[in-house]
């Protein structure tokens, strides 16, 4: 059976070469009657074949008029014929000209549709909208000494006074204030909170992977593990959270990375949080950004914001007032305790006599009679 299969093989390969000559000849005539087809044009002899066929009509009718009485015939059948004929010429054109409209003339038509909507948009005092481009490092200008806008007050991240780095778009669309609160190496809550206010404020197409590990980059940070992203709700709407793992060298700890959801809004925020000794939470991430509040003088969209994100506060999570310590902030703080009145009573000191006003004391006279 090997050896019959082998033959069949040998015997059809033989075969094509015999025809390989033929084949070549037959592809060869193909092409060149191809070339001479699409070289033919064929507007021509679509008109020549509708003359024909009017000519052909009116033969056919001269015809009927002759065998047929001019009674059977009269104006209405002379209408028919000429309508006839009129109408088959009229499809042919139609016909021609739709063809070839839809294959060669259908890209300059769309390509003069722009001209004519760009004068348009001239005439309306317009401009077609374009895409906003990202900003890039190039656009930022740093800003030497930056007035502090932003204020976070709790007792996690103690008294001192968070790190501030603030930059600007050289347009003055944008602006980035970057809070540092404690520091990575130590073994104390850590916070990282980057505020981006203005156009565009919101995080681009970037994954959260992606921007975390650019983020942790400019950090000197390394992300090592990384959960699924899960939104936490804040008073600023929803945060989108992960449980991460950062390391500096050979140290590492156990931080939840957060920010702002992607879209168009012209508040947002990014970074991590890392806790003390305690394992990081979001229930802590949440009130901590519960009570981040204005210190500065704002625009007033994002005064706005802030003022209507206190309907969403946690009453949980609203920053300590100073009467709950049991100190008085003010006469007006009714949640505070009064300070006791020190009453002076006649047992405790005696009453010593006062002499009445406008009555002197008599002096006595030293000098002797």
């Amino acid at each position: 059976m090997r050896l019959r299969s082998v033959d069949v093989v040998l015997t059809v390969q033989a075969g094509l070469r015999r025809l390989r000559p033929w084949l070549l000849r037959a592809v060869a005539f193909c092409r060149s009657m191809a070339a001479r087809l699409a070289g033919i044009d064929i507007i021509p002899v679509i008109i020549a074949c509708a003359d024909r066929v009017e000519a052909a009509f009116r033969r056919g009718e001269r015809v009927a008029r002759r065998l047929v009485p001019q009674r059977g015939i009269g104006l209405t059948g002379a209408l028919a014929w000429r309508s006839a004929a009129a109408l088959s010429g009229i499809g042919l054109t139609a016909a021609l000209i739709t063809g070839l409209s839809a294959k060669d003339e259908a890209p300059p038509q769309l390509a003069g549709l722009a001209p004519a909507a760009a004068s348009l948009s001239a005439q309306a005092g317009t401009s077609p909208p374009r895409p906003r481009s990202p900003v890039t490092a190039e656009d930022w200008v740093a800003i030497a000494r930056p007035a502090a806008r932003f204020s976070l007050e709790t007792s996690e991240l103690g008294r001192e006074a968070p790190a501030l780095e603030a930059r600007r778009s050289q347009d003055g669309s944008r602006r980035e204030d970057l809070l540092s609160f404690g520091s990575f190496a130590e073994p104390k809550p850590h916070l990282v909170l980057r505020l981006a206010t203005g156009d565009g404020a919101a995080p681009g197409a970037r994954s959260f992977m992606v921007a975390l590990v650019h983020e942790a980059a400019q950090r000197s940070l390394a992300v090592e593990r990384s959960s699924t992203p899960a939104p936490t709700e804040t008073r600023f709407g929803p945060l989108e959270t992960a449980d991460v793992v950062l390391g500096e060298g050979t140290q590492s700890r156990s931080c939840i990375a957060f920010r702002s959801p992607p879209g168009g809004a012209t508040f947002a925020m990014s970074g991590w949080w890392c806790a003390g000794s305690k394992p990081s939470d979001r229930r802590q991430l949440a009130c901590l950004i519960d009570r981040l509040d204005l210190a500065g003088p704002v625009d007033p969209e994002l005064r706005g914001i802030f003022a209507r994100s206190e309907l969403n506060r946690e009453p949980a999570c609203a920053p300590p007032r100073l009467s709950a310590t049991g100190r008085k902030a003010s006469w007006l703080d009714v949640d505070g305790n009064l300070p006791a009145l020190r009453v002076k009573t006649a047992s405790a000191e005696p009453v010593r006599a006062v002499a009445e006003p406008g009555k002197r004391r008599d002096k006595p006279n030293r000098r002797q009679p």
